[in-house]
């Protein structure tokens, strides 16, 4: 896997919904749910889809609310992995 480059990173961040983010060297997002149980039904559902690419995300959350952090911790940075991930996950809030 290899890291992407600023031009590759804008280009992929271009496909992703709004609420993506680039900060230090992390793929981020912020979710909110109607209850927690909305929010860990989300988690479980990403936990599935994470375990299958065994690709998985850095996340806390606090009651309605999941924050979504990525990043390739093998070579430092983002990858096309994680913006596969993070499609995915945008496919699983459409759902919502």
């Amino acid at each position: 896997m290899e890291k992407l480059n600023t031009q590759e990173i804008q280009q992929n961040l271009e496909k992703l919904d709004k609420r993506w983010l680039v900060k230090e060297d992390y793929l981020q997002c912020s979710c909110k749910f109607g209850n927690f149980i909305e929010a860990f039904s989300f988690m479980t559902s990403v936990a599935f889809t994470a375990e299958k690419m065994s690709h998985h995300p850095n996340w806390e959350n606090v009651y309605n609310k999941v924050e979504i952090r990525l990043n390739t911790h093998d070579i430092g940075g983002l990858s096309s992995l994680d913006f596969l991930l993070a499609k995915d996950i945008d496919a699983l809030l459409a759902k919502k």
